[in-house]
């Protein structure tokens, strides 16, 4: 009996011995390989409904319609408010329209190289630059999208429209899935604008372009990588960026009009990056508006300053 327990214990010992010899050779593989141990990040979220609820109550008691999408860009956790509401797109349909271009550059319709000159029926009121130079001036397709993302400049808007259509625009809308968005005017085409002819969107569907930037799938890699840059170059920081320290990178684009203000983009934390899609609209003042995303954004920034991160092997 006793020699029966020696055994036992002997060939338990000896499966240890192979079992931590396996460990230790895997180990020392993998590091001769080059391989680097995974390590997995995990968020402790316990303070994601306590956002939700925050801001929610905030958007509840603003004197005026709001439309809201915020999403954490890794985990997919969402915040939801009117996000399917119509809203008047103004300038931020010209996100869904950059996306339309780099699209017709891959299908060889377009060519961001080719110039084009400027003329005077082009010319638009509002945002932007072209509006002030001469007639007959030479500008590059690539150009006139960088000016129409980092400027909102209208002039180059209504050029690239132009250029496409508003059926080729409005069908690549369809075709990228977006349910609500569509564009049936000039920017500041005032004339249709007071016929009732206008643009709508959603705080849903610009997320879903902003999402689908973010993780390089919309068009391809290249271009979203592309139209990524674009967007952390814009130039109205009145909004989102508001009360946000000066070294946070934010990818976004603005839009504002009439009784309209908005601001839709990603932004880039440590703890993790989560786009925001604001839709203002009937609102007292553009200040209050402005006002409003501005702390939303502040709010959720300050959500990832205070988040846990747990790392596991």
């Amino acid at each position: 009996m006793v020699q029966q327990k020696l055994q036992n214990k002997f060939i338990f010992f000896i499966f240890l011995i192979f079992i931590l010899s396996g460990i230790t050779y895997y180990v020392h593989s993998s590091h001769r390989n080059g391989q680097k141990k995974i390590e997995n990040i995990e968020y402790i979220d316990a303070n994601w409904q306590t956002l939700a609820e925050k801001i929610k109550n905030k958007l509840y008691n603003f004197p005026g319609n709001v439309g809201l999408v915020i999403k954490d860009l890794k985990t997919g956790k969402t915040i939801f408010y009117n996000q399917d509401k119509l809203f008047p797109s103004a300038s931020l349909v010209k996100i869904a329209i950059m996306s339309a271009c780099f699209q017709a550059e891959s299908e060889g319709k377009i060519n961001f190289n080719d110039y084009f000159r400027l003329k005077s029926k082009y010319k638009s009121r509002g945002s932007g630059i072209l509006r002030y130079s001469p007639a007959g001036k030479k500008i590059s397709l690539k150009e006139l999208v960088e000016l129409m993302i980092t400027k909102s400049d209208n002039t180059a808007t209504n050029i690239l429209t132009e250029i496409l259509s508003f059926d080729y625009l409005n069908g690549y809308f369809q075709q990228m899935g977006l349910r609500n968005t569509n564009f049936s005017r000039n920017i500041m085409d005032i004339t249709k604008y007071y016929r009732g002819i206008e643009n709508y969107t959603t705080a849903s569907d610009i997320a879903q372009i902003l999402d689908k930037i973010y993780h390089y799938q919309l068009v391809s890699p290249e271009a979203s990588e592309r139209m990524l840059t674009l967007l952390k170059k814009q130039e109205i920081r009145d909004r989102l960026p508001r009360y946000l320290p000066g070294y946070v990178e934010v990818a976004h684009k603005t839009g504002l009009f009439d009784n309209v203000c908005h601001d839709a983009g990603i932004i880039f934390h440590p703890r993790g990056d989560f786009l925001i899609s604001i839709l203002v609209s009937d609102h007292q003042e553009h200040r209050l508006a402005k006002e409003l995303i501005g702390q939303v954004a502040k709010i959720a920034f300050e959500y990832y300053e205070n988040r846990t991160l747990h790392i596991s092997n």
